[in-house]
């Protein structure tokens, strides 16, 4: 699994590295902070590690920016310990906040923990039925190497049937599911979600996967 490390001091970053890569961990950092976040992401990491003292701007900014763009996990590393920072990085997104200095050890047990609960998170966050792979998480739909986005609609109609495989899902269900209000939804506006939804999965290649029985509903 590769870890991404945001750090300024060029020792703390070989140091970090050289422990980590010691447990089978791939390592990527950069000594360039402006546009730093964008670079993370482009390495495809498992994991952040963000130290928040930087240059160019704060590693509070750059937990944002990574929060807003992908659900990465991050351990925020400083040498602030004050609750105020802690709690400021939380509720930016920050997945845990580590305060230096550190033991290694600890930061190890951490690192794998949230890494365990990421992949359990993200297992459950796939469903997968003949070759075709929805990613809830990503609000995508897969088959033979090709990959189209969904809109929330047409992910929620998905999920719906792909969880109740075989299962007619009556199109009030399906309503209901998706717009949990009492008000008034026009059955044109799913129509045209189905219709929506048909058309990506035709461009996979899977022109008849979801299926009309008609007057009940729908299944795959």
């Amino acid at each position: 699994m590769k870890i991404f490390i945001i750090e300024d001091e060029p020792a703390i970053r070989a140091e970090l590295a050289q422990f980590l890569s010691k447990y089978g961990y791939a390592c990527e950092s950069s000594d360039r902070f402006e546009g730093i976040a964008a670079e993370a992401l482009a390495s495809g990491p498992d994991l952040i590690l963000l130290d928040i003292n930087l240059p160019c701007q704060d590693g509070f900014q750059i937990c944002r920016e990574l929060r807003e763009r992908s659900a990465v996990p991050i351990i925020l590393l400083t040498g602030r310990n004050t609750d105020f920072d802690e709690l400021l990085g939380l509720n930016l997104g920050a997945d845990d906040f580590i305060t230096k200095p550190y033991n290694a050890q600890v930061l190890l047990a951490r690192i794998q923990n949230l890494l365990a609960r990421a992949g359990a998170a993200q297992a459950k966050a796939v469903l997968r039925d003949q070759g075709l792979t929805l990613n809830l998480l990503r609000a995508t739909v897969a088959y033979q190497g090709q990959e189209r986005e969904l809109t929330k609609n047409e992910l929620g109609i998905l999920r719906l049937l792909l969880q109740n495989k075989g299962n007619i899902i009556p199109r009030d269900a399906i309503m209901d599911e998706l717009w949990q209000s009492e008000a008034f939804i026009d059955e044109n506006t799913l129509n045209v979600n189905i219709v929506r939804l048909r058309k990506k999965l035709a461009g996979l290649g899977l022109p008849d996967y979801l299926k009309t029985k008609r007057g009940l509903g729908y299944f795959v």
